[in-house]
């Protein structure tokens, strides 16, 4: 397929596209959209999201959860950058 973006994991592309799209990392978009593909689309939107946006963490919360990702350059980077660095990891 010309243009794939994702690994052959994905059991959803069309819904891991969309979800990457929304700013998603790419473990996010695979989870949700492989979720989707095996218990219903609706099933996974009623039990919904519950980590809220990366906008509205301290710095040291991001660099926290970049630390357990293990992001190169974490402990030098301003808030933008670990926001950034998470949702392209």
């Amino acid at each position: 397929m010309p243009g794939k973006k994702h690994g052959p994991g994905i059991k959803n592309p069309d819904a891991y596209e969309e979800i990457r799209k929304g700013g998603a990392s790419k473990e996010k978009a695979a989870r949700i959209s492989n979720a989707m593909a095996s218990e219903g689309a609706s099933t996974v939107g009623r039990r919904g999201g519950k980590a809220g946006d990366y906008d509205d963490w301290t710095v040291d919360k991001l660099r926290k959860r970049a630390g357990e990702l293990d992001i190169e350059g974490r402990s030098s980077m301003r808030k933008s950058e670990l926001i950034d660095a998470l949702r392209h990891h």
